[in-house]
């Protein structure tokens, strides 16, 4: 993004309004659970894995080597599956639970869906990780996990326990529900698909059935259908169904169904996404789960990949790739059924882009992050005198979008940049006329409609910017209205800006509604960090500077559908 508070700022504001949250009011303590593991073969000593359950089969138990008894869990990620092994139990509601275990491996994380969860590196011995956690106020069951990190290696997991009082029966079913059968595919677009199956039976009654893309669950419901969205067009997914009952007993899966999503409406990107801006390195960073749970919002774009030197991505050019802070915060993301969108960029710091001394090089930065993540999406935050406003720079990084959309079918590549009240800039139509030169493919091209100096008429000017890209696309690549828009994104400031424009929540939400009734391709602000009530506070990084609700704009920006 601009020059905005969205680089790193002094903290000290962030903590003091933090202490004066937690000294605003009394608040309603939860329940603590009594100390009583109800995790079923803890210690994995059945010699089987039953109740847990391993994505794409790549758990198993083995003899060595064992925290305690003569049994472990071994998980062995691939390059495309972090070898996830979980077990679901019954809970009691406003309750707090200790969740504990003794794992060996490089980047091992121990969890609960929806929740908190800790890491550790400990690829030479055991060592133990602990977290806790509370559930909400109607919840009757919790799914806790472990697994290793992709192409990392194995990992091994022993003696894992979950402390507290059990829900319902108290968890001693051990009978697993029959499988889903008739599994079909009733309805799909580009972007969707809607299952139908028949019911299992189980012996004392199926409380959930999650639904299965390859190894990866994506969607839990209680009743028999559903509809996986968040697709991509012209895509051929297979999927499956397995039961699952209140001890946490799961079935085996269901028949599969394989279907290809229609290909985009209009002519257009067939991309739609709602992806307001996160950020690890400042602005006190909100829990992303807590987020999605009150707002509703699905996906994130994940600011900054920098170079760490040498044309090595790291986030900020600082924090590791992996197993820090940003993972942590995709693990949640995705946990809670959502996806991440990493932004490469931004207004400062040593650049890729800038810093890559090729175009193949480049993309071997950007495939590194590709893999590591297992990406459906990237954007490049193109900014400033390094990278936007020197042309070399512009086609290196299209080049190097263009290889990595050929060596990963089915990704998305989103370009961002600065524009004026009418429309791209000198170096914007020149990125645009590169794009269209160089055959880049690019999805989205995204504006950013603030710190223009473009006074108080901030939904005004943000259309005006928006109908000039439109012209520009158009006149570039001979599209009609609708392909154009499609290829059209959105990212705007919440509050005040660096420049004192105030885009409020009244105005966001018009931008949003215009938005959706031209049909474009990405929404997003900067940045969720801000997305906090501060009447009166500035231009600061953990709040918006104007009266709001909190996560105010995250929910209008939710609510978009293209």
């Amino acid at each position: 993004m601009r020059n905005t508070p969205g680089r790193p700022r002094p903290r000290l504001l962030a903590l003091l309004a933090s202490g004066a949250l937690a000294l605003g009011g009394a608040i309603a303590l939860p329940g603590t659970a009594e100390a009583a593991n109800i995790l079923a073969n803890a210690g994995f000593e059945s010699g089987g894995l039953s109740p847990w359950t391993c994505t794409g089969n790549l758990g198993s138990v083995v003899s060595s080597p064992v925290h305690g008894g003569s049994k472990a869990l071994q998980g062995d990620p691939s390059s495309s599956d972090d070898a996830q092994c979980g077990q679901t139990v019954p809970v009691q509601p406003n309750t707090t639970y200790s969740l504990s275990g003794w794992v060996r491996g490089s980047y091992v994380y121990l969890g609960v869906d929806g929740g908190a969860s800790t890491w550790t590196t400990s690829p030479s011995a055991y060592s133990k990780l602990s977290v806790s956690f509370t559930t909400g106020a109607s919840q009757t069951s919790a799914t806790v996990w472990v697994h290793g990190w992709y192409a990392q290696g194995a990992y091994y997991a022993d003696d894992i326990s979950l402390d507290g009082p059990g829900g319902g029966g108290g968890g001693s079913d051990t009978q697993a529900p029959t499988a889903p059968t008739g599994l079909t595919s009733t309805a799909k677009t580009s972007s969707s698909v809607s299952l139908q199956w028949n019911a299992a039976t189980d012996n004392v009654g199926v409380t959930a059935y999650d639904i299965y893309s390859g190894a990866n669950r994506v969607l839990s419901v209680s009743g028999t259908a559903a509809t996986v969205g968040g697709l991509s067009p012209s895509t051929g997914y297979t999927f499956t169904v397995k039961a699952r009952d209140a001890a946490g007993n799961v079935s085996g899966a269901s028949n599969a169904v394989s279907v290809t999503t229609d290909a985009g409406s209009g002519g257009g990107s067939g991309f739609r996404q709602a992806a307001p801006y996160l950020y690890e390195g400042w602005g006190d960073p909100p829990n992303p789960s807590t987020v999605m749970s009150a707002t509703g919002v699905k996906s994130f774009t994940m600011a900054f990949v920098l170079d760490s030197g040498g044309c090595t991505p790291a986030w900020d050019g600082s924090r590791p790739l992996t197993g820090g802070a940003d993972q942590s915060a995709v693990d949640q993301i995705r946990s809670a059924g959502g996806d991440v969108v990493p932004s490469f960029g931004g207004w400062q710091g040593s650049k890729l882009g800038a810093n890559c001394s090729s175009a193949s090089a480049l993309a071997g930065a950007i495939q590194k992050v590709i893999d590591a993540y297992g990406l459906k999406a990237v954007d490049m935050d193109i900014e400033n005198t390094d990278e936007f406003e020197n042309e070399a720079v512009q086609a290196r990084i299209l080049t190097a979008l263009k290889t990595v959309k050929a060596a990963n079918p089915g990704l998305r590549t989103i370009v961002t940049f600065g524009t004026s009240t009418t429309g791209p800039t000198y170096y914007g139509n020149r990125l645009i006329e590169q794009a269209q030169s160089l055959g880049a493919d690019i999805d989205v091209f995204t504006i950013m409609p603030f710190d223009f100096g473009g006074g108080s008429d901030m939904y005004g000017n943000t259309v005006n910017a928006a109908e000039g890209l439109k012209a520009k696309l158009k006149s570039t690549f001979g599209w009609d209205d609708a392909t154009a828009y499609a290829h059209i994104g959105i990212s705007g400031m919440n509050g005040l800006s660096d420049q004192q424009e105030n885009t409020t929540p009244a105005i966001w939400t018009q931008i949003r509604d215009w938005a959706d009734s031209h049909h474009i391709g990405r929404l997003a602000f900067w940045a969720v960090n801000r997305d906090r009530p501060c009447a009166g506070g500035g231009v600061v990084s953990n709040c918006s500077g104007i009266s709001q609700d909190t996560w105010q704009f995250t929910s209008i920006t939710a609510g978009f559908t293209g």
